[in-house]
């Protein structure tokens, strides 16, 4: 929806070599509404399992540091194999990782609410925490590969909205569905998101030609010492800093919350739901002053 509102969406990709830059090109459109419905995705997985923190810990007997090691471990895993996963993706291709993360992810939660059991719980995570690592490398790959540098601070910004936006609707979508379904239900129809989002990717061939990038010639070729560049080293560090706090909004404010403070489980998860959505307005409206300045 935010993609169609940036450029209209055409039917199939194709090329105009006599568009100007201010011009999107439809291969631009269709690839930013399909990655920004896989980041969207990506984000809601990512908070399927704290809103239902109270649940699982009574339905599982487990505390909520057994919890937090959960997340810990998703996370550790998808660290340790994001630089793998980005030599993946450029050999075998970024559409294919791309779909392959979504059904991993899928599979991941589907199978939790289909064998609920802590100990499952950390295979889960594990499978999760490699899915959650192609994403990014695979998204920026197609996105920079077809999308005009005039244009590539709004796209990225819709995409990354897309993402806070899936991140936002979780808390409530996972209550609603685990007050009214059961937790259970609940997980198998998160993880029934995964595949659905890569059914267009699976349609989508076309993809792989235009985010196959070329061969670098010698000349091309750059050595491994510009990634320890100091531009790069400190955008790693103030990543590293915003995942650390963010991340420990998004994964226990509702618990600090309702333990705290007295706050209502439904209330804390709407709270958490207005940050999201705040920053996901944020990081959309910074997209278009990043390419205006």
């Amino acid at each position: 929806m935010i993609a169609r509102a940036a450029f209209a969406i055409p039917a199939r990709i194709s090329y105009h070599p006599r568009m100007t830059s201010e011009t999107p090109r439809p291969s631009e459109a269709r690839a930013l509404w399909l990655i920004s419905a896989a980041h969207l995705v990506s984000h809601f997985h990512y908070l399927v399992l704290p809103p239902l923190f109270y649940v699982l810990r009574q339905r599982m007997g487990v505390g909520f540091v057994e919890l937090g090691l959960v997340i810990t471990i998703s996370n550790v895993t998808s660290a340790l194999v994001q630089a793998p996963m980005g030599y993946a993706v450029d050999r075998i291709g970024p559409r294919r990782m791309l779909i392959f993360g979504l059904c991993l992810s899928g599979i991941a939660f589907g199978s939790l609410g289909l064998f609920p059991l802590y100990t499952w719980m950390i295979g889960a995570a594990v499978l999760f925490g490699v899915a959650n690592s192609v994403y990014h490398p695979a998204d920026y790959s197609i996105l920079g590969s077809v999308i005009d540098p005039a244009r590539v601070g709004r796209s990225f910004s819709i995409h990354t909205f897309a993402g806070f936006l899936g991140g936002a609707i979780a808390p409530t979508v996972m209550v609603l569905l685990a007050g009214n379904f059961g937790f259970r239900t609940a997980l198998i129809c998160a993880g029934a998101l995964g595949p659905i989002a890569a059914v267009p990717l699976l349609l989508t061939p076309a993809l792989d030609r235009v985010a196959t990038p070329r061969p670098a010639t010698r000349r091309e070729e750059r050595p491994a010492r510009v990634l320890l560049s100091p531009a790069v080293i400190s955008l790693t560090g103030l990543f590293a800093l915003l995942s650390l706090s963010s991340g420990a909004i998004t994964t226990f404010s509702v618990v600090a919350l309702v333990a705290l403070y007295g706050v209502q489980a439904s209330a804390a998860n709407a709270a958490l739901s207005a940050y999201l959505a705040a920053t996901a307005v944020g990081v959309l409206a910074g997209g278009f002053i990043a390419d205006a300045t």
